[in-house]
């Protein structure tokens, strides 16, 4: 009985080892790869800060990505092709040009304080791949590059400078038809935020249909003509008293309610203009696509980020 026992547990182990053999073998087999598609431009900055970078960031952020022998080993490579493709959705330094130069400096903001949150490189990314860590006093490099490169974009960024009222024949203008509003300049705050992870902050306005549906918390869907304007700067870093001011102006973001118009995506119309010359931001309308994508986070209060919680007028 013992011997029967004993040959039913050696055949079950041996069928559970092919099972799982078979499996690791499939697994292999359907192994994604990663890819890397020519470089058609590079970030450009001073050699011991694109060591850096290179050394921490290039692996993901770049199509120079450098796959290590268990990087490829499934079921650990699946997870490292997300990680990259995901990586290069956000920025790309061999394709740094295709950034606007308005986004760029916030780009960078984005690296160091993530860097300094810990947050980059990823933690497992971190651990499996000890060289990529930043010590402390590579975060500090980081940090004197980027912060002299705002404040040397500082006179360049002067919202003072933005176009004013442009001629109706040059108004710039959305890949889906939404136009660049020069009146946002009169229109009532809405709110203020910042973000640390990029190192910007904003001043959010509201068109007068947009202030009363606040004011009467009627946001739940807003009223078509709602208007709402984001004003990006990016920020320069805290001085002596802790104090962040801003600095170069990035963007005039504009969302506009039309239920109808805008069915897509959830009613608003999205649109972007980067620097001060006011470039519209997207090659077709479906950039609007990943706006909602991220808006979704707000269905709460309309798809609108950063607004009173309550009501302005109660």
């Amino acid at each position: 009985m013992n011997a029967l026992k004993r040959n039913r547990y050696r055949n079950a182990a041996a069928l559970l080892a092919g099972i799982i053999f078979t499996s690791f073998v499939v697994l292999q087999v359907k192994s994604p790869t990663v890819e890397n598609p020519p470089v058609t431009s590079e970030f450009h900055g001073p050699e011991n800060v694109t060591r850096i970078l290179r050394r921490s960031c290039y692996d993901c952020h770049s199509n120079e990505t450098n796959l290590r022998w268990y990087d490829k080993i499934a079921p650990f490579s699946y997870k490292v092709a997300a990680d990259v493709e995901e990586a290069r959705k956000r920025f790309n330094f061999s394709e740094w040009d295709s950034i606007p130069k308005a986004e760029q400096e916030g780009k960078l903001w984005y690296i160091v304080n993530m860097i300094d949150a810990g947050r980059m490189p990823l933690p497992g990314y971190a651990a499996a791949h000890p060289g990529a860590k930043v010590t402390s006093a590579e975060l500090d490099i980081l940090k004197k590059y980027v912060t002299k490169l705002s404040r040397g974009h500082y006179a360049t960024g002067d919202t003072a400078r933005i176009i004013e009222k442009p001629k109706v024949a040059n108004v710039p203008t959305s890949p889906n038809g939404i136009q660049y509003l020069d009146d946002y300049k009169n229109w009532k705050v809405i709110s203020t935020t910042g973000r640390p992870d990029n190192g910007t902050m904003r001043i959010i306005y509201g068109n007068d249909i947009a202030v009363k549906a606040l004011e009467e918390d009627r946001i739940r869907p807003w009223p078509d003509g709602a208007v709402i304007a984001k004003v990006v700067w990016n920020s320069q870093a805290p001085d002596a008293d802790g104090n962040v001011k801003p600095g170069n102006f990035s963007n005039v973001q504009l969302m506009v309610r039309d239920a109808k118009k805008f069915a897509e995506t959830e009613g608003w119309g999205f649109a972007r203009f980067n620097g001060l010359d006011l470039k519209p931001y997207g090659k077709t309308a479906a950039f609007a696509t990943s706006c909602i994508n991220c808006h979704q986070l707000a269905r709460e209060t309309g798809f609108v980020f950063d607004i009173p919680t309550r009501p302005t007028g109660k």
